[in-house]
């Protein structure tokens, strides 16, 4: 096995955990797990081919419970593994008949912390004593309960896997065996009542939930688990680093899906081996105004900084209250590489949630669905339809019988009446959602308000149902336009006909043409106000048209603005822009700059990116730095990444992702990846191995500016 090397600082971290835990996460990142999936060929039995579609759902769910394979480690002390090959695919592993998991979302674990399955049950026992359930509502809440007691029929058969083990073995490993074993044989059908069984349970939970097919974010892990350990803590129960090692063992159960070969982001095969939405949040505060930061923020940073797992992508919020000592921990993970620590700007993000309707406890709780979309945890159904700006900009221009125009305002209008027409017509699609009643009883039982309503997760069960729009380039929408702007109209360098033109032939015998522009304008991302304020407009005019339906038919609409690895997948689309790019090349990342035009230095890229009105952008975006890890070594460069973040939530950002990278360590990996096995970078929500990504997403990665302090 090839030994994990990758520190951009060429550094030891400190050694607090264990050999074993070491050597179980050097497995867990070199994809032994992942590439040990199976692929079983399971098929419901007929006697429930005439049965509804939710009642045969919850017996698919039955069957993975029976007939996936059981895998325990020898030393492990948290147990429960997703063995189904696809589990990978977005799919309940069930060939036949096939359904659609879900995904985009963070449940109410926490609840399954404190009421077990047991307590889940009752509720759902006392939902069906109602005389107000119509057809599809008892057999949703039936299909609650054969779920549980699929997840029932998982645990036991976990459980006599154990009796067997300990049975045959002696010494040391017994005892290990028997400590799961105590564990685990109470959770999660009854309430934790310590630090280790909560642990347990909310892997048993969690694990199940995917091990069916789902992908689920994980959420405030420190809000969840923080009391358990202040009460175990408090009573001599376990020490910190007892605590610390059982948190360990929880953080490489989630390499489990690690180097599978079903990477696949929007269909297309590339995205690497970390895109399964299982998100953490930490710090903050809670739906009682009340701080969470607390020991286990600090043990999640412990742990990702020895192990460089970023299997569990993370989010901190921060507010004006989070102490230094604490960013300056968030900054020494940060500079480690990986891009697995990013910040949430919490005092602006609740704001907005509030101003756009939501109660304000409710906004308090904000986490995100699994990538960075802000959502309200335990109780809302997420989705979104991403679209394409500069599509939309290049399709206006194309269409030479229509560019009749005479002024820049002229062309700006026929491009917002076709983004109008966009937002219409998405509306429309919309107003669609959450009737079709896709069968998910597994996880409608942690969603609030499913129950209760004795209606499913994709059938507006849930207390929030939203589907919202995304919209992808317009930093590189609004250059071109401000290229126009300048070249044609303001300083009549040449005609729009010509410009237009030599795009539309991809530059071919313009090269002189080409090199003038990229040369004699700065862009969106340095801090250039012109530039700056033909970018504002196009998401003026985005968010102005989205806004005028916030919610119809029992959806919400909140609009977000996202390309998610999209700007590889959309080359085949879009061509030359008249900022100087070819068709096929890689544009803007989220609301980032486009790639090679940012180069006045992240201070420069944040003022340009905050210049936006930000605080319209309800479900949010996300602003992805490129560090160059010499900018970030010894005392000053750590504080000089505090003073970045600081920076960034006073000028009013949402979520900020600094990748700390160096371009040529990632082009001597795309050649010999052996050498660079748990290289991981961010991609847009998530981080994966750079190893697994295909050569279109390295080279995006590759492409992305490098800064320097």
């Amino acid at each position: 096995m090839p030994e994990l090397v990758y520190n951009p600082l060429e550094k030891s971290p400190p050694r607090r955990l264990s050999p074993i835990i070491h050597e179980l996460a050097k497995r867990g990142i070199s994809g032994e797990w992942g590439r040990s999936l199976v692929d079983l060929d399971l098929k419901l039995d007929p006697r429930y081919k005439d049965e509804p579609p939710m009642i045969q759902y919850a017996h698919c769910i039955k069957l993975i419970a029976e007939e996936a394979p059981i895998r325990i480690i020898s030393n492990e002390l948290i147990i429960g593994a997703a063995t189904l090959k696809d589990v990978t695919k977005h799919m309940v592993p069930v060939k036949s008949p096939r359904f659609k998991s879900a995904s985009h979302t963070t449940i109410a674990l926490d609840k399954g912390l404190r009421i077990g399955y047991d307590g889940l049950r009752k509720e759902i026992d006392k939902r069906l004593t109602s005389n107000d359930l119509d057809q599809d509502g008892l057999n949703l809440l039936n299909a609650m309960k054969t779920s549980l007691d699929a997840a029932d029929i998982w645990k036991n058969r976990y459980i006599k896997k154990l009796e067997d083990l300990i049975s045959k073995s002696s010494g040391e490993i017994k005892e290990i065996y028997q400590k799961v074993y105590k564990n685990i044989i109470n959770v999660p059908n009854k309430p934790a009542k310590s630090f280790y069984e909560a642990v347990q349970s909310l892997w048993s939970m969690f694990c199940f939930l995917q091990l069916c097919g789902n992908w689920i974010a994980l959420g405030r892990i420190d809000e969840m688990l923080g009391g358990y350990l202040e009460n175990d803590l408090k009573n001599n129960i376990l020490t910190i680093d007892e605590a610390r090692e059982i948190l360990a063992h929880f953080w490489i159960k989630g390499t489990q899906l690690a180097c599978s070969d079903n990477t696949e982001v929007f269909n297309t095969p590339g995205g690497g081996d970390g895109q399964y939405y299982q998100n953490i949040i930490l710090a903050g505060i809670n739906s009682n105004n009340e701080e969470v930061l607390n020991t286990i923020s600090y043990l999640v940073l412990d742990i990702v900084e020895e192990l460089h797992i970023s299997d569990f992508p993370i989010s901190v919020r921060i507010n004006e209250n989070t102490p230094d000592e604490f960013l300056k921990r968030i900054a020494e993970i940060q500079r480690l590489g990986g891009g697995i620590v990013c910040i949430y700007n919490e005092s602006q993000i609740i704001q907005s949630l509030i101003d756009f309707g939501y109660p304000i406890e409710d906004a308090r709780s904000f986490t995100n669905d699994g990538c960075w979309e802000i959502i309200i945890p335990r109780k809302t159904n997420f989705i979104y339809m991403p679209l394409d700006s500069l599509y939309l900009l290049q399709f206006v221009l194309r269409k030479k019988s229509t560019l009749n125009v005479e002024t820049f305002e002229e062309l700006f209008q026929l491009f917002t009446e076709k983004l109008r027409k966009e937002i219409k017509n998405y509306n429309k699609i919309v107003d669609q959602y959450g009737t079709a009643g896709q069968p998910a009883a597994l996880v409608s039982i942690f969603v609030e308000d499913c129950i209760e309503r004795a209606k499913g997760f994709f059938n507006k069960g849930p207390q929030y149902t939203i589907f919202g729009s995304h919209l992808g380039g317009i930093p590189d929408t609004g250059n071109s336009l401000y290229i126009i702007k300048k070249f044609v109209f303001e300083e009549k360098r040449g005609s729009l006909q010509h410009l237009l033109n030599a795009i539309n032939n991809n530059w071919e015998n313009e090269e002189d043409l080409r090199k003038y522009i990229k040369k004699s304008y700065i862009l969106y991302g340095n801090d250039n106000l012109e530039a700056d304020a033909v970018v504002k407009r196009v998401f003026k005019a985005y968010i102005d048209f989205t806004s005028e339906i916030p919610e119809r038919n029992g959806v919400l609409r909140p609009p977000g603005v996202s390309t998610f690895g999209r700007q590889v997948v959309w080359t085949d689309r879009r061509g030359a822009t008249a900022m100087g790019t070819f068709e096929g090349d890689f544009l803007s990342s989220n609301f980032s700059p486009t790639p090679g035009t940012d180069f006045q230095g992240p201070t420069a890229v944040m003022k340009s990116h905050c210049s936006m009105d930000l605080k319209r952008l309800i479900n949010g975006t996300s602003l992805i730095l490129k560090l160059h890890p010499s900018s970030t070594k010894g005392e000053k460069g750590l504080m000089a990444l505090v003073a970045l973040m600081k920076t960034f939530i006073k000028l009013g950002g949402i979520h900020l992702s600094i990748d700390i990278v160096d371009s040529e360590m990632l082009k001597e990996a795309q050649k010999q990846p052996e050498k660079f096995p748990n290289l991981s970078v961010r991609i847009a929500g998530w981080s994966a191995r750079f190893a697994t990504l295909n050569k279109e997403f390295q080279d995006m990665i590759i492409q992305r500016t490098e800064q320097k302090f």
